[in-house]
């Protein structure tokens, strides 16, 4: 019988691939037998995660990106489609937070720096739109394809503090949603785009937010445990499973979706 979760020979492209999450998911599915393409800016950073790849065995390559800049990725293509020739799943994992973007708990909303959340829904929202046009016109060439995107918890309800970031996810899920249309009746059925939102994991953009100096919980950290019936922050192979299912036939009549990976928190009220 066919192994509908096999992914081994697919070329996979994942931007951010060497942050604190999409480390761990590029060695996964380097692990997997897949064809790992990691975008990013820092050379020595993807380089190096590359050559831990390598000697574990499995296949990647580094190439150097702006994920806001389509004239790179662009290149990017072309080097990815020289050296493998196809392109898979594209996972846009690439985003992230800063604390201009943030309202602190003695600020208002009056006091937001814009600017700020500019940067923030420009490289969240713009850094899943500009990749997801250019990898996806590959695919429609194809006709077939499966794109990821990277939401989050405060895409589904408003956290506070977190104004600039949780808006710019909660528009990847409408994006998500709107491109699962577009692709499928102007291209193909073949062209799939889903989208995962991991609850609190414990990452350098949040750690301010979720300890102390002293490295205990933060008050905010605290009320986060209390809302999770799991009782603890997720670790970056608790996404591995609904990634790798995404990604697989395992889910090929699957498309416009977000999974959940929080442990319980939505999911729960008191």
């Amino acid at each position: 019988m066919e192994n509908l979760f096999d992914i081994s020979g697919k070329v996979i492209v994942i931007t951010g691939g060497y942050g604190v999450l999409g480390r761990g998911i590029s060695m996964y599915l380097a692990q997997q037998g897949a064809k790992v393409v990691i975008l990013g800016r820092d050379q020595e950073a993807g380089s190096q995660l590359v050559s831990e790849i390598k000697k574990q065995g499995g296949q990647a390559i580094f190439a150097q990106s702006d994920v806001t800049n389509k004239e790179t990725l662009e290149q990017c293509k072309k080097h990815i489609l020289n050296t493998y020739g196809k392109i898979d799943v594209l996972i846009n994992a690439a985003g992230g937070n800063m604390p201009g973007a943030t309202i602190t708990p003695t600020q208002t909303i009056f006091d937001l720096n814009v600017e700020a959340m500019k940067s923030v829904v420009d490289l969240n929202l713009f850094g899943t739109v500009l990749p997801t046009m250019v990898f996806a016109s590959e695919m429609a060439e194809q006709n077939s394809g499966v794109i990821l995107n990277f939401s989050s918890e405060s895409s589904l309800r408003p956290l506070t503090r977190v104004v600039g970031y949780g808006v710019a996810k909660a528009a990847i899920n409408n994006f998500t949603q709107y491109m699962a249309g577009e692709l499928a009746l102007k291209f193909s059925n073949g062209i799939r785009i889903n989208a995962v939102a991991p609850g609190f994991f414990l990452t350098t953009q949040n750690e301010a937010l979720m300890k102390n100096p002293d490295g205990s919980l933060s008050d905010r950290a605290k009320t986060i445990m209390a809302h999770t019936p799991f009782n603890r922050f997720g670790e970056p192979e608790d996404l591995y499973g609904t990634i790798h299912y995404l990604i697989s036939d395992a889910s090929k009549f699957v498309t416009g979706t977000v999974a959940v990976v929080d442990g319980g928190f939505n999911a729960f009220s008191i």
